[in-house]
């Protein structure tokens, strides 16, 4: 299992960065965050994180520099800065420390996803959507062992547990993995016995679930951190799944 320490002194950053990854389906069990250089510096010689995201600036110091006096530490973690700044000068700085990546805010997913599988392949030796650790995981939707599966399908779901927060369809699904989307459809159906559609839906029904009964955030907050934009449509779906609405769910818990 992975480690990932994130460092910034912006406490919303802090908790979308752990959000916007489904980070335990890539294997990391151990999620920390700091809002300074000294206490990152000090939480990631006792954690040794495999992977550490840095924001550029952080407070009056600079994230670089601490990943700099981890680099003097021989730590072996792999390092990703983050900056509002598109400045030459930082990124200069974080190239020199070695960083793996130098991304700019708003960070998007799709980038960060990316950067964070050939980390995990080419730096840490593990594998994406086939770890020999989730071989004996069920998949929550379709009640099945992962390696069951087939490895096409298998990368769709990879897809669906990491994106469920955007605009996902067959159509875009296809054109990523370059199939006719009809035919990808029709093998996922013939495997999964249920659409694409249905077990994303499903899928956003179980995290939105999750939220609901693990924080006080507003429902509406929560249908758009699971990808409704449209909040009656939520309550729909919602309600038609579980037979209750959001709120009643939470008032029962």
């Amino acid at each position: 299992m992975y480690k990932l320490l994130i460092v910034d002194d912006e406490p919303q950053i802090l908790e979308g960065m752990k959000r916007i990854l489904d980070w335990k389906s890539y294997g990391f069990e151990h999620i920390e965050t700091c809002n300074s250089t000294d206490a990152a510096v000090s939480r990631a010689i006792q954690l040794v994180p495999d992977i550490a995201i840095f924001d550029v600036c952080i407070g009056k110091s600079r994230g670089y520099d601490a990943i700099q006096r981890l680099n003097e530490a021989n730590l072996p973690t792999k390092y990703i800065i983050m900056s509002g700044y598109s400045d030459f000068h930082f990124a200069q700085q974080a190239i020199r420390c070695g960083v793996k990546d130098y991304l700019l805010k708003p960070v998007e997913r799709e980038k960060l996803q990316q950067l964070v599988e050939n980390i995990i392949v080419k730096e840490l030796h593990g594998t994406i959507g086939n770890q020999p650790a989730n071989s004996l995981r069920m998949d929550p939707v379709l009640g099945v062992p992962y390696d069951t599966l087939s490895k096409l399908v298998r990368r769709i779901l990879l897809m669906v547990t990491t994106e469920y927060a955007q605009n996902i369809t067959l159509k875009s699904v296809a054109e990523r993995l370059q199939m006719n989307s009809t035919y990808l459809g029709q093998l996922f159906i013939k495997e999964t016995q249920m659409k694409l559609s249905e077990y994303l839906m499903i899928y956003r029904m179980q995290r939105a679930k999750e939220f609901i009964l693990s924080t006080n955030e507003k429902i509406q907050w929560i249908a758009g951190t699971v990808g409704y934009n449209n909040l009656n449509y939520f309550y729909t779906h919602f309600q038609s799944y579980f037979g209750q609405s959001p709120s009643d769910l939470r008032e029962k818990s």
